[in-house]
């Protein structure tokens, strides 16, 4: 079962095509960590706020990423991390258009 990881806190930026261009490092790496399927970034300059809605192929995978990040994320300055893990009802994630990619695993995950 795939889990996800949303993580949202307060940062002064940057956001939009800035952001994008000053954590492209940090986005291809996280492609290489243990059980991450994919993540959807999120930002809200006007409150000052960024985070990701992120899915791991399991629990475990996403809380050993969660401690990871929290801690690189202190590193930079940012405290006071929201973090929450959840499971997925599948059901009604699919009949609600999920992503494909998530369906499409938790196929290939019935299938073994």
């Amino acid at each position: 079962m795939a889990y996800v990881l949303q993580v949202d806190f307060k940062m002064n930026g940057p956001f939009g095509d800035e952001m994008a261009e000053a954590f492209t490092d940090l986005a291809k790496s996280i492609n290489e960590e243990d059980g991450f399927i994919w993540k959807i970034w999120t930002e809200c300059s006007e409150k000052n706020e960024a985070g990701g809605i992120y899915l791991f192929e399991t629990k475990e995978t996403a809380e050993k990423y969660n401690v990871m990040h929290t801690s690189r994320l202190a590193g930079f300055g940012i405290t006071n991390i929201n973090a929450k893990i959840f499971s997925i009802n599948s059901k009604l994630t699919e009949i609600n258009k999920g992503p494909e990619t998530y369906i499409a695993t938790r196929t290939l995950h019935a299938r073994t």
